[in-house]
């Protein structure tokens, strides 16, 4: 089944040159003044746990989003986690009277059920995926098709 989020929004495929390899503090997303540092093209694939066994398949990445979320008591949250999606995870938001009426908000759902952790929140419900802003929504897209993309 191909990604809704990459067809609803007319975004170009992800093109990998060589398979994904997780990296601890390579990968940081941050530039050496501190500020954000994302290349287009650069995701900072960090493992979560343990490094898997041989043979084994990485669950859960971490990232950092380019600016963050801005909660109601105005804390920032921009460290997060994202697993792996499953099939279910593409299939259940197409259920939904909102995506019904705007297959983008496809994007929200599958987000809001992938992302486990963002910041201290208790939750990322698709209202947290809402209230991001543009530039993290579209990061966030990007990395979801970089660690789900098949890799040889």
């Amino acid at each position: 089944m191909a990604i809704q989020m990459s067809n609803n929004l007319n975004l170009p495929p992800v093109v990998k040159s060589a398979p994904a390899q997780p990296s601890v503090a390579s990968g940081s997303a941050v530039s050496g003044d501190g500020g954000p540092s994302h290349p287009a093209a650069s995701y900072p694939v960090t493992e979560t746990t343990a490094a898997p066994r041989p043979g084994s398949i990485q669950l859960e990445f971490a990232f950092e989003l380019p600016k963050g979320y801005l909660d109601s008591a105005g804390n920032w949250h921009r460290q997060g986690v994202m697993r792996l999606a499953k099939a279910m995870d593409e299939i259940v938001p197409m259920r939904d009277p909102r995506v019904r009426a705007n297959p983008a908000y496809a994007t929200v759902l599958i987000l809001s059920r992938v992302i486990t952790r963002l910041g201290t929140l208790s939750e990322v419900s698709p209202l947290v995926i809402e209230d991001l802003f543009a530039c993290d929504l579209d990061y966030l897209q990007r990395f979801y098709r970089h660690i789900n993309d098949f890799a040889p």
